[in-house]
């Protein structure tokens, strides 16, 4: 079995698993609104997916993504004062979508299509609480070392 992550929603932990052994842990943030698959729900869906795409590869540490392009910036506390409204999407993005037709694929519950990510977010943002908005947060420095280790095709089970 090749590199696959196990997201757990309970214990708020992203692991990184290759064949079948568990390689590293790390700390996440799921959504405020809990668990759900359905659009616009604000929360985090849960079933099989993989990764479809891994966007930022070469940008800096906190680059800034808007709509999945790198803005130019880069995340200083000044910008965050600048844009208060944003929720921030930095460093990488591993694009998710759904492998469980009318569970997390498809219809009103297609995860790609809600644009759910693993992506990096402030580093003054508390890890292990759930804040995001369906998104599944990382450190920075994390998921850069996670962006290199994975690829798209990448299995991503996301638990309760």
């Amino acid at each position: 079995m090749p590199i696959r992550l196990q997201v757990s929603i309970a214990r708020q932990q992203l692991q990184l698993l290759d064949d079948g052994r568990l390689v590293q842990t790390f700390p996440i943030s799921t959504a405020v609104a809990g668990v759900g698959e359905r659009n616009g729900s604000g929360a985090t869906p849960r079933g099989r997916h993989f990764i479809r795409a891994c966007i930022g590869a070469g940008q800096p540490s906190g680059a800034v993504f808007v709509a999945r392009r790198p803005t130019g910036e880069v995340y200083t506390d000044v910008l965050a004062q600048t844009f208060p409204e944003r929720d921030w999407i930095l460093s990488r993005i591993l694009w998710l979508c759904g492998c469980e037709p009318g569970r997390n694929r498809g219809g009103q519950v297609d995860t790609q299509r809600r644009y759910i990510y693993i992506h990096g977010t402030p580093d003054t943002e508390p890890m292990g609480v759930p804040l995001s908005h369906g998104c599944i947060r990382m450190r920075n420095a994390d998921v850069i070392e996670l962006f290199d280790r994975v690829m798209p095709g990448t299995i991503v089970q996301i638990d309760e």
